[in-house]
């Protein structure tokens, strides 16, 4: 049955989507056969208010209408241009994550069963809700031992359980797309759909957010003008998390940053190679950093809050961001193509001569440009593009860094309208590449690499018998053929009934979804 009601969410929301004119905002002059059809009965059904807005505004009143999950999936797929488009991404960006909020007695009681001690005792003070998103909101309070004032966020109730249902219509969709539309495989909707889902179970664990900010805070304990709030964590559980409370201005807020007597130009500076240091350095960012979770203290120190969500990358991944970065402010157009051959991003049929052709295309117009006309968000948009023509399978593990990246490029240029987004990137970049991949880069290479041998000589016992055994089963196989036990057999039956009931449940409910239109259209 949760197949069925996932596919009656589905349908729903489409057909707010189309009553909010969503799929009638969007170009469809171009579709031909069954989707020109189904754009043009979008517009007829679409109500006649939605007509007069703009298509993001389009968004924020149907993702409104759906509730707090579909905020989330916007503001994610806004990370994603090569799976919507660029447009569209811009205009999912544009989603807030501002909710309402849910009523004191409530907070408390969520506090209350997470700590499992009185608020009395936890706090001085519990104030009413200062800001709440789709998943939790913020209280202020205080110390119950010294009075200092502390942000508590606490877990939106019942939120879990509505993100778990519609996370099943969200992998049907994907798994539909899939299916019917064979040039979208390429983007892995499936793949991206459990992205989202893992982000959003880690994000709502707020044990795991303190961990992060932990994690952050001893990274950058001796950077400059860079810091996090410190974490209570007596008073922090899975529903709740209490922080060091932050005096300062929002980023968000340019007059008052610039009323302050801040430099907004060396702020600009200051954020994009903060930024890097944590991807190159540490291989670990914050992946929301929107100026609405930047504050600018007196003494001119960046401080970043809201850590629900991270991004992690590996060695070679850092390896790769540094090699390409500096291959286009170096003009080095064919390292640039090597590297992503190095990396296995393109497959080794292409041609690596032909690929750094069409990087040159890319990267030859941005230089002598005047500086507020370079972006990394258009470079990057333009990247996709041509690795497309090349077979680049979509990387999740580099999707989030470049929708943080563009988004911290944009807090920048805000700050400063002519930041030079490379300018600013070279220096942490050349530090990167002088200690990674010269002598002392090789060195620690070779460290990795005994260690990964010795590890593999520990390991080596274990490996003899796991081939033996392996090598008894093949012969085995050979002699007597592949065979299932019942157990598998009665599995695999199993699901191809399912997958056949889907398909019958599936049809019934677009059939009703067809009823409902016509009977809402009478």
């Amino acid at each position: 049955m949760s197949t069925v009601g996932a596919y009656f969410r589905l349908a729903r929301a489409g057909w707010v989507m189309v009553r909010e004119g969503v799929f009638a905002a969007l170009p469809g002059d171009q579709l031909v056969g069954l989707p020109k059809f189904g754009w043009r009965l979008s517009r007829v059904l679409a109500r006649r208010r939605s007509t007069g807005r703009d298509r993001s505004e389009n968004l924020s009143k149907a993702a409104a209408r759906l509730g707090p999950s579909y905020v989330k999936l916007g503001q994610f797929l806004a990370t994603r241009p090569d799976v919507v488009g660029a447009d569209v991404a811009l205009d999912l960006a544009s989603l807030q994550d501002r909710m309402e909020t849910f009523p004191h007695d409530q907070a408390v009681a969520t506090v209350e069963a997470s700590l499992g001690r009185p608020v009395g005792q936890l706090y001085g003070t519990f104030g009413d809700p200062v800001a709440a998103a789709s998943i939790a909101q913020v209280h202020r309070a205080t110390s119950a031992e010294t009075g200092e004032p502390v942000a508590v966020k606490v877990i939106r109730p019942g939120v879990r359980r509505r993100f778990f249902h519609d996370l099943e219509s969200y992998f049907v969709a994907a798994r539909l797309q899939e299916r019917f539309i064979p040039a979208s495989r390429r983007l892995r909707p499936v793949e991206v759909t459990q992205t989202l889902a893992q982000t959003t179970k880690v994000e709502m664990d707020l044990r795991l957010e303190a961990a992060a900010l932990s994690e952050i805070a001893e990274n950058t304990k001796n950077d400059p003008g860079f810091r996090v709030p410190t974490v209570d964590w007596a008073r922090t559980g899975r529903d709740v998390l209490t922080l060091e409370w932050i005096d300062g201005v929002k980023l968000s807020d340019i007059e008052g940053v610039r009323a302050a007597g801040h430099d907004l130009e060396a702020l600009s500076v200051s954020l994009i190679q903060t930024f890097l240091r944590h991807t190159l350095r540490d291989g670990f960012f914050h992946a929301d950093m929107h100026p609405g979770n930047l504050f600018v203290q007196a003494d001119g120190t960046i401080v970043a809050v809201d850590f629900g969500i991270t991004g992690r990358l590996g060695k070679k991944e850092r390896r790769f961001l540094a090699e390409i970065l500096y291959g286009f402010i170096t003009r080095d157009y064919r390292r640039v193509a090597e590297v992503h051959f190095e990396a296995g991003y393109v497959p080794a049929s292409h041609d690596v001569a032909a690929f750094a052709q069409a990087i040159r295309a890319i990267g030859e117009p941005i230089h002598g440009q005047p500086a507020e006309t370079i972006s990394m968000a258009r470079l990057l948009t333009l990247l996709f593009e041509v690795t497309e023509l090349f077979d680049m399978t979509t990387r999740t593990e580099l999707v989030l860094l470049q929708k943080t990246m563009v988004v911290v490029e944009g807090v920048s240029r805000s700050l400063d309208p002519a930041f030079n987004m490379w300018k600013a990137a070279e220096p942490v970049v050349r530090e990167w590449i002088a200690s990674h991949l010269g002598p002392q880069g090789v060195l620690s290479d070779a460290r990795d690499g005994v260690a990964a041998v010795l590890s593999l000589a520990r390991q080596a016992p274990e490996l003899a018998a796991r081939t033996e055994k392996l090598s008894r089963e093949i012969d085995s196989m050979a002699e007597h053929g592949l065979r299932f036990d019942d157990a598998t057999a009665k599995a695999i039956g199993k699901a191809e009934a399912r997958a056949a009931r889907s398909g019958r449940i599936a049809l019934w409910v677009i059939a009703a979804t067809l009823v409902w239109i016509a009977w809402a259209l009478v």
